[in-house]
């Protein structure tokens, strides 16, 4: 195991000072990009999706429980599975009362939606102990249009807006070679009654909405997976397992 030089105090807090600099000039440009994100324009919903929810059919709309905007965590489970994704229940995992209710408290609703059967969900969920909403889409375009559901046999392939060609030339071919399922989050707003889909994100662009990593970043050791540098920080590296199974 490598670890950090040991230094004096004035040495430590004179690296700390620069380190800061960079990282309020990261948390300016962030706070940048989320304006950004806040104005992207919005698509009409136009499709009238059906979901299995935990108190029968459920809309688009019904899923907002009464409030302004929904957060969708698209969390991998074919129907063909008897389990939801490794990587998903970790991000499940983290999910808290706490959080949902601090949603709730600005007026946003966070759900959970899959391909499986509703059946297969809620087996799923009582053995891991959620609480959270969770809806299957199974039998609707749902997962297709939104890009997380990945079959050329059903829709035109794009993952993370890229297409076939682009898929290919980033190291993604894969995505195309046979169905997959995979992550991510959209965001809605309802106005007036009508549904309107505002942002998705995919990729590492879900990390963040994890709290294992955030927290991971802030040590020395951090995630401890074999991209991180400096090399040779820990004793146990592993390859990126967001599942936190190793």
């Amino acid at each position: 195991m490598t670890l950090p030089e040991i230094a004096t105090y004035d040495e430590w807090h004179a690296a700390r000072v620069a380190l800061l600099a960079e990282e309020k000039a990261m948390t300016k440009a962030r706070d940048q990009l989320s304006t950004k994100r806040r104005m992207l324009p919005m698509l009409r919903v136009k499709k009238d999706y059906k979901f299995d929810g935990p108190n029968g059919p459920a809309s688009l709309l019904d899923m907002f429980e009464g409030r302004t905007q929904l957060i969708i965590q698209h969390f991998m489970f074919d129907p063909t599975w008897e389990d939801g994704c490794s990587s998903c229940t970790a991000s499940s995992d983290e999910l808290s009362d706490g959080l949902l209710r601090h949603l709730y408290a600005r007026d946003t609703t966070f759900a959970v939606v899959s391909r499986a059967p509703l059946d297969k969900l809620q087996r799923y969920k009582e053995k891991r102990g959620w609480t959270f909403p969770w809806y299957s889409s199974f039998g609707s375009d749902f997962n297709y249009d939104y890009h997380v559901s990945l079959d050329a046999t059903v829709a035109p392939v794009e993952f993370n807006f890229r297409g076939p060609e682009e898929l290919k030339e980033h190291g993604l071919g894969w995505a195309l070679e046979e169905p997959t399922e995979q992550p991510g989050y959209s965001t809605f707003l309802a106005v007036d009654g009508e549904v309107f889909h505002t942002y998705s994100v995919y990729a590492r662009g879900t990390e963040w909405l994890g709290g294992s990593y955030a927290f991971l970043d802030l040590t020395a050791l951090g995630r401890q997976e074999d991209w991180e540098e400096p090399k040779g920080r820990s004793d146990n590296v592993r390859g990126a397992v967001p599942d936190f199974s190793s």
